[in-house]
């Protein structure tokens, strides 16, 4: 099995999707090594810890400091940030990372080191619906908004700009005439869970 570590902002349904696999899975092909969080209220860190898995807080302020941290920009602090996660990665033998809901942004060293060996999953079907500011709901309130017919979730490969990797797994719903965020965000999430998987399976099985 491939250790890999697991990137999270907040409740952890893909990560709880991820564990729940490897789990009930003999023949699973990832080891989650460690979940590291970017806040340390995010109720990830509940379900990493009932399942025995290390848990890291690797936020602005537990790398930098709170005066560097409040004094610094925000490319310094996604920087420092990313910098810290190589770095407990590369101590404990991480050959993958996958981010799971993960609302900061990987820069620097971390994007060449770990090439082609970081996903990410995105709640809309890339490339629409990527980039600055499309996360969460806001993303399933632009899907509204566009009248769109279909749309689902993307794992892809990180690479140095936002959600701009090479596409891995796409699953698709229908979006119906009257979707709400919330209903919409319901159809989809299930998805979520199966693509996170397979592409946590496609990382671990890759040359």
């Amino acid at each position: 099995m491939k250790k890999i570590a697991v990137l999270v902002s907040g409740g952890g349904t893909n990560l709880q999707a991820l564990i729940d696999y490897e789990r009930s899975h003999a023949g699973c092909p990832y080891n989650i090594d460690v979940v590291i969080s970017s806040t340390k209220t995010a109720y990830s860190i509940e379900r990493a810890k009932n399942a025995g898995i290390d848990c890291v807080i690797k936020s602005p302020f537990a790398v930098m400091g709170k005066e560097n941290a409040q004094a610094a920009s925000r490319e310094e602090k996604n920087i420092a940030v990313s910098d810290a996660i190589l770095e407990e990665c590369k101590a404990r033998g991480v050959e993958g990372i996958v981010l799971a809901g993960y609302l900061s942004v990987l820069t620097g060293t971390i994007i060449d080191e770990y090439r082609n060996r970081i996903i990410n999953l995105h709640p809309a079907l890339l490339p629409k619906f990527g980039g600055v500011g499309m996360w969460g709901h806001n993303v399933h309130e632009a899907v509204l908004a566009a009248g769109e017919k279909e749309s689902g979730c993307t794992v892809h490969y990180v690479d140095g700009g936002c959600d701009t990797g090479k596409i891995i797994v796409q699953k698709k719903v229908p979006v119906m005439p009257d979707d709400t965020v919330d209903t919409l965000y319901a159809r989809i999430a299930p998805k979520e869970h199966e693509a996170i998987v397979e592409g946590a399976i496609i990382l671990a099985t890759q040359t």
